[in-house]
């Protein structure tokens, strides 16, 4: 999927609007983005370079414009390591989306690209999840990256040297309003 300029610059704008609209602005009508099928999105927002918020949907089979505005939601004001994102905030922050192949099952860390690829950690009731600009955010090696992700699974930290897990990898579109607006 390749996702047009004009495009990248409406998701942004619609995902801000939600946000917005969450604390008392008026909200637009929904945009239409029927051209792309439903698929997994993130929304993450950052305050002065630090995380502020990261959610969203691995798979989804919504529109992509109602996955958008529930992950912006969900972003700011239910990440549960975060407080609401508050009304004086809202000039601080930078949105960035990410949107998600479906996820494929793999055999080893050793398929993974970092900084290419995302990957979910599946062991039992745990599950963690990175999209891939997080190995080149943090300056992680496969090793590194590997270890947190279990961490974030509420595993332990080497978990993935055993083998009792399933890992799937993903590659993502990230539109961001640094780069994109």
């Amino acid at each position: 999927m390749t996702v047009s300029d004009r495009d990248k610059r409406q998701m942004l704008q619609w995902v801000r609007q939600v946000i917005t609209g969450a604390l008392g602005e008026e909200i637009p009508p929904k945009p239409d983005f029927s051209s792309y099928p439903p698929c997994g999105a993130f929304v993450t927002i950052h305050k002065a370079g630090q995380l502020r918020g990261c959610i969203g949907y691995t798979i989804a089979e919504d529109p992509l414009e109602t996955t958008l505005e529930d992950a912006a939601r969900s972003a700011a004001f239910r990440d549960p390591r975060f407080p609401p994102l508050g009304q004086e905030e809202l000039e601080l922050i930078d949105l960035e989306i990410s949107l998600l192949t479906p996820p494929e099952e793999i055999d080893s860390p050793d398929e993974l690209e970092m900084g290419v690829h995302g990957a979910l950690i599946r062991a039992g009731f745990h599950s963690g999840l990175f999209l891939p600009q997080v190995a080149t955010e943090q300056g992680w090696e496969r090793e590194e990256f590997m270890d947190h992700l279990c961490l974030k699974a509420g595993l332990p930290r080497n978990h993935w040297r055993k083998g009792e897990y399933r890992l799937f990898r993903f590659s993502a579109i990230i539109i961001s309003e640094k780069k994109d607006l």
